[in-house]
């Protein structure tokens, strides 16, 4: 098993955008995807979640989401139609030639991930972490939140959540333009939709989280989804162990150590 991650690399998405990813790890492939304002290192990395994963058997492979990280961050509108994330999410399994694999985000990586098997995905299992129902079936609510957020920066209260979310967006050197276009990406899942979800499912939130509602409400409302609580809110949730932990232990279950 490599034990550092992979330089980036890239590859040109179904419209010609850069969409950059890391790896890490051998194995069994499992497609990670990072939260809205995130990136690779952030998400994934430098807290070891992706290590923890890796260390299961897997080649952890993680994406940058277009307007984020080191994929293109193109500030024209037109560069992010309605599922975007979703059509790069599918180039990329495309593009490495993955047929049995498993696949998980974390919040928008999440609901990425829903967009993705409503449009075909078959991964082995999946993760949705940071994630709730009111997330999945209306996007509006998150994507208000942030549009304040982006078009009002350097007004908010310190120590409120606009203001943390504000901070965040600095420690990871977001695009606010480009971060603004990704909130046009947005498409609701309908509750039909996730009825017909036929794979293994762990949904992962902090105890603390209620950003995009209830965890617990969208593993019941999968088939087969077990719900998993972790530490946390939903931003403090990526800084600790047992989120990785808990993703870790759902992908190698049944499978050697």
């Amino acid at each position: 098993m490599a034990d550092s991650p992979t330089d980036t690399q890239y590859f040109a998405s179904f419209d010609g955008t850069r969409i950059a990813w890391r790896e890490l790890g051998a194995g069994r492939p499992v497609v990670l995807i990072h939260g809205y304002f995130s990136n690779t290192e952030v998400n994934w990395l430098k807290y070891g979640h992706a290590a923890a994963v890796a260390a299961r058997g897997f080649r952890v492979i993680m994406p940058d989401l277009r307007g984020h990280g080191a994929s293109d961050r193109p500030h024209d509108p037109v560069a992010y139609p309605p599922d975007a994330l979703m059509r790069d999410g599918l180039a990329l399994i495309a593009h490495l030639g993955l047929t049995d694999y498993d696949l998980g985000g974390y919040s928008l990586g999440g609901r990425t991930t829903m967009r993705m098997l409503v449009n075909g995905a078959r991964p082995g299992r999946v993760v949705l972490a940071g994630m709730g129902l009111t997330g999945i079936l209306q996007t509006s609510g998150r994507g208000e939140y942030f549009r304040n957020i982006l078009t009002n920066l350097g007004s908010f209260e310190r120590g409120t959540n606009e203001w943390m979310t504000e901070a965040f967006l600095k420690t990871t050197r977001g695009d606010p333009v480009a971060l603004l276009n990704v909130l046009g990406t947005f498409v609701d899942t309908p509750l039909e939709a996730l009825a017909a979800i036929d794979v293994p499912v762990a949904v992962v939130t902090g105890a603390e989280d209620d950003d995009n509602g209830s965890g617990a409400d969208l593993a019941a409302a999968l088939p087969q989804a077990v719900f998993r609580e972790v530490p946390g809110g939903h931003m403090s949730a990526v800084a600790k162990p047992e989120l990785g932990q808990a993703i870790a232990e759902f992908l190698g279950a049944d499978r050697p150590a």
